[in-house]
């Protein structure tokens, strides 16, 4: 981390400022994908579809924990004291976003690895045949694995959560002074993950309805950002003056071009008329969504530090 100073209209706005980079902004986005990639394979496996040879209820989980472990990873190189990590779980702070984060991060693994074992690589069931036997009682186990997609559900949304609580506990920014954010980085999360496995699914029910899930969570990303602005503009005068950040400020370019225009209004057109067989499917607007849900991480950081609750006049 690096300390600047910013000005503002001649006035200082924080003399000891510090900024994150890209790995803050990345690990969010990347949690906020496996949050979602949790929801929609958790979802499939407690409505039984795991009896799908194609399920991609089968294969998201090793995707899950390789970008979980890449964000973790950037969250890690922005650490000041890496050495010193381990004491994250030496205790539990229940008023502490962070230790929240951490303990679930840390759950969310054995989860993920139960997933995986419905249909273990070749290399693991040649060397541990109990794996096999274990993978077979379970799936002749219909509660358990509903059971399984109700905790992955309940383990993904948590990421999703506090990838949003993370950024609003950290009150000495207006920006993030929001109690929707959580919301916004959730359903964000969801549209992200939804796009990205409407394009990789090979089950041609799962592509139909994760492309018109997709349109869904997009619409409601719309409403939760009228949403998370209307709150900033309607608070104090220096939430209002955060919020033109976005608006008309210095981020205003990014906000409306890439987030609102090429991140969910073009793609969300694209895909109706996709779901409505007026076109064929695309992963041109999968990939614009997201995107944009990378930019709109990098833009609620970095304005997010930008804001300050000085008097901006």
């Amino acid at each position: 981390m690096q300390e600047i100073t910013i000005t503002r209209n001649n006035h200082l706005i924080d003399p000891s400022l510090h900024v994150w980079g890209w790995e803050i902004p990345v690990y969010l986005f990347l949690g906020g994908m496996v949050a979602g990639m949790m929801l929609i394979s958790g979802y499939f496996l407690f409505k039984g579809r795991h009896k799908e040879e194609n399920c991609s209820c089968y294969y998201l989980p090793y995707m899950s924990v390789v970008l979980l472990s890449i964000g973790m990873f950037a969250l890690f190189l922005d650490l000041e004291h890496k050495l010193f990590v381990w004491r994250l779980y030496t205790t539990f702070q229940i008023t502490s976003a962070m230790s929240w984060g951490s303990w679930i991060l840390v759950l969310v693994y054995p989860i993920l690895m139960a997933n995986i074992l419905l249909r273990p690589p070749k290399l693991l069931t040649d060397k541990f045949p109990v794996i096999t036997n274990w993978q077979k009682q379970l799936l002749d186990k219909p509660l358990w694995i509903k059971n399984l997609g109700v905790l992955t559900m309940f383990f993904g949304a948590g990421i999703g959560l506090y990838t949003g609580v993370l950024l609003s506990s950290l009150g000495a920014r207006p920006l993030w002074s929001s109690s929707i954010l959580w919301l916004l980085f959730l359903v964000s999360g969801l549209s992200g993950a939804a796009a990205f496995v409407h394009v990789i699914a090979k089950n041609v029910y799962e592509r139909e309805l994760l492309a018109k899930a997709d349109n869904a969570f997009l619409i409601i990303e719309l409403f939760v950002i009228a949403l998370f602005i209307i709150g900033l503009k309607t608070a104090t005068e220096v939430q209002a003056s955060a919020a033109d950040l976005l608006l008309t400020g210095e981020f205003a370019t990014f906000f409306w071009v890439f987030i609102i225009f090429l991140g969910i209004l073009i793609p969300l057109i694209i895909q109706l008329l996709a779901v409505n067989h007026k076109i064929h499917h695309t992963p041109i607007a999968p990939l614009m969504v997201i995107i944009g849900g990378l930019i709109l991480r990098f833009i609620i950081v970095s304005a997010g530090q930008y804001s300050h609750w000085f008097a901006l006049n």
